[in-house]
């Protein structure tokens, strides 16, 4: 890639992709109160959605404070405590166990939400996008961790928690440190951007709402059925 291609990709992008996070979100929820939830399919193949989601919640939750944590703590603060070595273990051991139980719960949903007719009739398209998407995103997550476990030393790590807390404080570190990267490292960090500018605009938003507001969000949805009076639903 060419270094103004990786200027773009890793510097402005992320700003814009953080500004139609934090804009797009407020705007929504002033806008369109109404169209912020998560469109629960519960009443559907509840079995599977009770795993699919667990599997998915736990795993994914864990994956986001883990990421959070291990991006943004500066070296200096960890190291008090741990050793860069010591700290690329952790990572790649909770992280792998994480993502592999994120995994299996987020394929369950989508095979769900694909292969049943009904749910996919109640599914917008952005409703499959996003999970195809964040599908794609922790395939990559898990796809890197060979490559984690080829750099002991916490070398690439290092690269990664300096690039973040660069954008984080408005201080971008030199692009040119992200090259030696391997691609899924790379992939990686654009599609986990795009999650966030995307995420305005999908039922992610709920995620804002967890779990307070949403409880207490004045009104209430509206579950009606496509299928014609008197005629039976066929049993899972």
């Amino acid at each position: 890639m060419k270094p103004y291609l990786f200027h773009l990709a890793f510097v402005w992008y992320p700003y814009v992709c953080f500004t139609v996070f934090l804009l797009g979100s407020l705007v929504r929820f002033d806008r369109d109160p109404y169209t912020w939830r998560a469109s629960s399919s519960q009443i559907l193949r509840k079995r599977q959605l009770t795993w699919g989601s667990n599997l998915f919640h736990v795993g994914i939750l864990f994956l986001l404070m883990g990421h959070t944590v291990g991006l943004l703590t500066p070296t200096w603060l960890y190291t008090l405590v741990i050793s860069v070595e010591q700290k690329q273990a952790i990572a790649v051991a909770a992280g792998g166990i994480a993502g592999a139980l994120c995994f299996v719960g987020l394929t369950m949903l989508l095979h769900r939400r694909l292969l049943d007719v009904r749910i996919r009739r109640t599914s917008s398209a952005m409703d499959i996008a996003i999970l195809l998407l964040l599908w794609l995103q922790l395939t990559l997550g898990l796809v890197t961790l060979p490559f984690s476990i080829g750099h002991s030393d916490g070398s690439v790590m290092l690269i990664l928690s300096h690039w973040a807390q660069g954008i984080v404080t408005l201080h971008p570190v030199d692009v040119a440190t992200l090259e030696e990267l391997a691609w899924p490292y790379l992939a990686h960090l654009v599609l986990g951007m795009t999650i966030f500018l995307v995420f305005p605009f999908s039922r992610l938003v709920h995620i804002w709402s967890a779990p307070i507001w949403y409880l207490g969000r004045r009104g209430y949805q509206v579950v009606r059925t496509r299928r014609p009076l008197g005629t039976r639903q066929p049993a899972e």
